[in-house]
Order: structure tokens, then sequence, then C-alpha cells
């Protein structure tokens, strides 16, 4: 008669124990796991080298990003987009300093057109007539003290409008000589491009 075994098997045979394998690993002759090819495969897919392999492209592309930024920069300039502009031009009490600066008659606009006129019409006085020579380069350096007279008095009201908008902890340092250099600026050299005609003056 069959009986059954010990080991529960039928039939006197003995079926080997199923095994389990873990994914992922595949065994060893020390017992340990080692990651599977695909694994090394999509790990070496997922590396990057840190510097590029094709220099010449990437030189060229970091040079056609900075052409672009300095593009926007410049159609910034001309049209005062603030997401583009300078950091030295960024901000809100910035754009009120422009446009006060701009909307207001100053003789700081005429100092370089007056300074050419005035330094060559002395050259071609002081041979015909030293003494009319003499009194235009008096004029030129009386039109020069009237005019840091008007740059202080502009700073002054300027001043006083951006603590009334904007707080007493607007006045930073730089401010004074960002306005001040833009007084002395010809209206149509000035960077970023005057948005505002004269007597518009910001609230």
């Amino acid at each position: 008669m069959f009986g059954r075994s010990k080991d529960g098997s039928t039939g006197g045979t003995t079926q080997a124990p199923l095994t389990e394998e873990t994914p992922g690993t595949a065994e060893a002759p020390g017992g340990k796991g080692r990651p599977t090819p695909k694994r090394k495969v999509a790990e070496a897919a997922n590396r990057r080298p840190l510097v590029p392999t094709d220099r010449k492209a990437a030189s060229k592309e970091a040079r056609a990003a900075q052409r672009a930024e300095r593009d926007r920069q410049y159609a910034a300039m001309q049209t005062g987009d603030e997401r583009y502009l300078p950091a030295k031009d960024k901000g809100p009490v910035r754009r009120y300093i422009r446009d006060y600066v701009d909307a207001r008659w100053s003789l700081g606009e005429l100092f370089l057109p007056v300074a050419i006129v005035m330094l060559l019409a002395n050259m071609l006085l002081t041979t015909w007539n030293p003494n009319i020579a003499f009194l235009g380069l008096v004029a030129l350096y009386l039109f020069i003290i009237a005019m840091v007279v008007d740059v202080a008095i502009m700073w002054r009201r300027l001043r006083k409008r951006l603590v009334a908008k904007f707080g007493p902890d607007t006045i930073q340092r730089g401010m004074m000589m960002y306005s001040v250099t833009r007084v002395f600026q010809i209206r149509r050299a000035r960077l970023p491009k005057p948005q505002v005609k004269h007597g518009e003056y910001p609230h």
C-alpha cells in the first residue's frame, strides 16, 4: 500500500521547496544581492556629465542667452518695462524718481550744450577780445552755481515727496546720486527713456 510520507509527499518522492527570488537582485557566491543589469542600465542613463561634452555648443548657447538678455534689457530701457530693467533701475521708488526728474525743467539738462557753446566762444574770443572772453567764462561759472542750487532745491522737494508717499525708510544711500545724475543728462539721452512729459509729475 502506498502510504503518506512524513514530509507530506506522496508516492515516495520528495519535492524541492520553492524559492522566492527578490526582484532586482541575483544570487552571488557570497550570498549578497547585487543590482541587476536593468538597474545598472537605468542608473547609467540617469547620470549626466558635470562638464558638457560639446563645449562649443554649450558656449554658443550661453552667448545666445546673454544676447537675448541684453536685447530684453535694451527694449525695457525704451519702454520702461519693470520685468527686464537692470537692478539699479527696478522698483517703484526708482521709477518715481525718474518720473519726477523727467517732469521737471532743470538747468542741469542744459549743462552740456551750454558748456560746449560757452567754451568754444571763449576760445574764439580770447584772440579777438580777451575782456569779453573773460566775461563769458564768468557767465559760465555763474551758470554752474545756479545749476547746483537748482539741483539742491530739486532733491529737497523730491525727498519730501518720497517720504510722504513711501515712508521715511525709503530714502537709502545712492538715491540722491541717482536723481542728480539723471538731472545732468540730456533728456533724449536718458536711460531708461522718459515716460512722462514736462509738467506731468507723478502722484
